[in-house]
């Protein structure tokens, strides 16, 4: 614990090796500031996340002021002008994270955060110990080691459960799915084959685990890709091999590696599906 001029406590804790991960995170801190003590106006040029632990304060965004106490999360936007300040009687207790990722206004956005929405309330003791211990696991991970890199590896993965929770707390907030229910399931479905590929792939377990009777999803799926699920598997399938073709490994290899425990089956179907045999097609792409 350290004590600074405008705060009855103040930890912090720095990222030694940011920049390694598309979220980054950059510092983490917590802090009691004295009554009326305030930040900016200003901007940043990353994100920075408040919580409330007890007490409160105003924090002011988009030319609107926002009364927040105990639970409340105060979003601050990159480019963003913004200022906050603690209450002059009972001065706000908080933890932040500040970071930086790609297309951060889309991921706020995403979590139901804009400059004219910049609060996420939260109700609940349960609720605020859960976010508080993230703050705390972000924080103190830093500078314990010999390998920053693993510490960065660390705080993103904690940062991103953190953003899951806020976005989570402020469910009502979020924007109305983009897609149907029906292009939702395909789009599982699209998503299962293509990383699912290399195994022995049963459609109906797949129907099943995506809560649909296979008939019905085979329907959806090929009226969505002109494909049948089978179709599209074969072809995600051969599109992996054709990849692996300028590599140092044999057709069996190769074969086993997409999911085909036959190298003679494999050979049939990548005909089937290039007009070429996969040792003609290997000696084209030399």
């Amino acid at each position: 614990m350290s004590i600074s001029p405008d705060h009855t406590l103040f930890e912090i804790g720095t990222n030694p090796a940011p920049g390694g991960h598309d979220l980054a995170v950059l510092f983490s801190g917590e802090g009691r500031p004295i009554p009326r003590h305030k930040v900016g106006p200003m901007i940043h040029d990353y994100c920075l996340i408040h919580t409330v632990l007890s007490g409160e304060g105003f924090f002011e965004c988009a030319g609107k002021s926002h009364a927040c106490r105990a639970g409340d999360s105060f979003v601050i936007l990159p480019g963003v002008l913004f200022s906050y300040e603690a209450h002059e009687r009972n001065p706000w207790h908080y933890q932040w994270v500040a970071f930086q990722v790609k297309g951060a206004p889309l991921l706020m956005s995403d979590m139901g955060v804009t400059p004219a929405m910049p609060i996420i309330r939260c109700s609940g003791q349960e609720a605020l110990d859960s976010l508080s211990l993230m703050y705390q696991h972000i924080r103190l991970g830093f500078n314990q080691s010999a390998y920053p890199w693993l510490e960065d590896l660390e705080a993103s993965g904690w940062l991103k459960l953190l953003l899951h929770k806020l976005a989570m707390l402020n469910y009502a907030q979020l924007p109305e799915p983009d897609t149907s229910d029906i292009e939702r399931g395909v789009r599982q479905a699209e998503r299962w084959i293509s990383t699912q590929y290399h195994q022995q792939l049963s459609i109906d377990q797949m129907a099943k685990t995506l809560g649909y009777h296979r008939a019905h999803l085979s329907k959806l799926f090929k009226q969505h890709t002109g494909l049948s699920p089978m179709q599209y598997l074969m072809k995600v399938r051969i599109d992996k091999a054709k990849s692996l073709m300028n590599t140092s490994f044999s057709i069996h290899e190769i074969a086993a590696s997409v999911g085909f425990n036959d190298a003679l089956y494999f050979s049939k179907q990548f005909r089937k599906w290039t007009g070429m045999t996969p040792s003609e097609y290997r000696r084209q792409s030399e």
